[in-house]
């Protein structure tokens, strides 16, 4: 009998254990169209399809095959610095010469030793494997605080996505580390730690250009909230430690290091575009070309700056005076208005650039799903969003592209612009009241 009593004692915490976990998965079931679509939830998704994602994201290092794209010209460039190399003009790789700044340097010169200099492919795979996953922890964090997105969305974000999985771990561009500094950037931003923000937005952008389509966007917002005197030691903050990490660089042949890492002119191949394939490779070269892409680019960002963003009643040029001597008082500004300011600056130099190759997908890749759901508009369905989604996805993994593919991404792009232009903002409209007595 005392026998008996311990066994069942013993079973005692373990069926307890079994029974919350059964209690739990009946909720999660009753509550499952609410886990789906109420944003409250993005955490618990969130956890969910991380799990998921540590499985799939093995399964693809283990199982399909790598293709060495890049890496080796990146090991060649970083050996030529550690060689005693400073003369950006004399640093290259298979690929062609060393075309990005400083930070890239010094981070893939840590792979570099941790990867056996440059031939444990595995290592490296595991590493980017550890870097999406980073990724995808902190676009949840910034989702879960903007409260916008459906949970069910996120499962396309995240396990849908081959060309992404490519990216990261089985091509190791340096796209995805810029990035994972981008998103880190916004996490410190949304917590209101703005000179954090600021350098880590510097940093990304040290290990490659694509980042400063964000800055307008960024410039907005520290204009905004503290005023032209303001932001000045912010954007000091930037340009300081750009000098910084070049300082080496600089030192050796400043013209040099300057024209090869910020090369704003640089000219792109035909053969990898997968955003202009329907065009002439003639006009796609063409200068005039680049410029009315400039001009368009230039024009839709003072378009949703003057009337998107800035919403107070007055004049664009209010926002360089100090906060406290405006007329409309200074509201602090909300997640959404952070993330939103900064996704569609970033997504509209998208939309006109001069080219974007294959690893390009990962810069706006996890800011669709807010562009796409966070401007609710009644035309706009969730199946309707999702078709956009996918045919994204579409054009992206077409290889080589067609006219078909670049045209199908165009039409997806114009489609979000569109819902972003005439969608519910997040800045609101200040009707400022006049100060006479009535």
């Amino acid at each position: 009998m005392a026998a008996g009593l311990r066994k069942r004692g013993r079973a005692g915490p373990a069926a307890r254990a079994v029974g919350l976990c059964g209690q739990w998965l009946r909720r999660a079931w009753q509550e499952r169209r609410l886990l789906l679509l109420e944003p409250r939830y993005t955490l618990k998704v969130a956890a969910c399809l991380c799990l998921a994602e540590v499985g799939i994201t093995f399964w693809v290092i283990h199982r399909v095959a790598y293709t060495e794209i890049d890496w080796k010209a990146y090991m060649a460039e970083v050996e030529g610095v550690i060689n005693g190399t400073y003369d950006y003009t004399q640093l290259r790789g298979d690929t062609g010469p060393l075309v990005y700044p400083a930070g890239f340097v010094y981070i893939f010169m840590g792979l570099y030793y941790a990867t056996g200099r440059g031939t444990d492919i595995r290592m490296a795979q595991h590493i980017f494997a550890v870097l999406y996953l980073a990724t995808l922890l902190l676009v949840f964090l910034i989702y879960h605080q903007t409260c916008k997105v459906p949970p069910f969305v996120f499962f396309f974000m995240c396990c849908a996505s081959y060309r992404v999985h490519s990216i990261f771990v089985l091509r190791l561009f340096n796209d995805p580390v810029a990035m994972v500094l981008l998103f880190l950037s916004i996490n410190l931003l949304l917590a209101q730690r703005w000179s954090w923000g600021c350098c880590c937005f510097s940093l990304a952008v040290s290990v490659k250009m694509n980042v400063l389509l964000f800055a307008p966007g960024l410039l907005f917002l520290l204009l905004t909230q503290f005023g032209l005197r303001g932001a000045l030691p912010k954007l000091g903050i930037c340009a300081v430690l750009q000098v910084v990490l070049g300082l080496p660089f600089l030192l050796e042949n400043p013209v040099g290091y300057v024209s090869r890492s910020f090369d704003l002119g640089r000219q792109f191949l035909f053969l990898w575009t997968v955003n202009w394939r329907f065009l002439p490779e003639a006009l796609f070269l063409h200068r005039a070309f680049h410029l009315a892409l400039l001009t368009a680019h230039l024009t839709l960002l003072l378009l949703f700056a003057l009337c998107r963003w800035h919403r107070t009643g007055e004049s664009i040029l209010s926002l360089l005076k100090d906060p406290s001597k405006r007329k409309v008082p200074l509201q602090p500004l909300t997640p959404n208005q952070i993330v939103s300011a900064l996704f569609t600056s970033n997504f509209i130099g998208i939309c006109f650039s001069r080219s974007l190759h294959y690893q390009f997908y990962v810069w706006y890749f996890h800011t669709l799903p807010y562009l796409l759901w966070a401007t609710p508009a009644r035309w706009l369905t969730h199946l309707l969003r999702l078709l956009v989604l996918g045919l994204i996805e579409l054009s992206w993994n077409t290889y080589p592209s067609t006219s078909c593919s670049s045209g199908a991404l165009h039409m997806c792009h114009a489609v979000i612009l569109l819902q972003l232009w005439l969608g519910p903002q997040p800045f609101p409209k200040t009707i400022q009241h006049s100060k006479k007595a009535h």
